[in-house]
């Protein structure tokens, strides 16, 4: 999508701090984090909302997830992590391209 932010990061178009990039996926640092570690995971193909997937989608996610799961160690994440995908604005989505929060580094409290 043209003017999607997220699109044009994992175009290249803009820069990030990336920590893993594959075919379908990028995970870059937040320019406004919130905890000690936070993350991005957004996949490469632009959609939304979770309401958008279907079974290629689907994998995706599951991918994005194993994904994660298996860099957590390596990004300072070995004590836990919080994963969070808002969808829609009341829920506090800035960003209409579907992504993964990753939180970590720290003791998170739910406020």
């Amino acid at each position: 999508m043209e003017t999607c932010i997220f699109c044009k990061i994992a175009a290249g178009e803009i820069p990030s701090s990336k920590v893993y990039e594959d075919g379908e996926m990028l995970i870059f640092k937040d320019i406004a984090p919130i905890a000690k570690v936070h993350l991005l995971c957004v996949p490469k193909e632009h959609f939304a909302y979770l309401s958008e997937l279907n079974g290629a989608r689907e994998a995706l996610l599951g991918r994005m997830m194993a994904k994660i799961a298996s860099l957590a160690p390596s990004l300072g994440l070995e004590d836990g992590y919080r994963l969070v995908i808002n969808q829609g604005e009341s829920a506090g989505q800035t960003v209409h391209h579907l992504h993964i929060h990753i939180l970590g580094g720290e003791t998170l409290k739910w406020e």
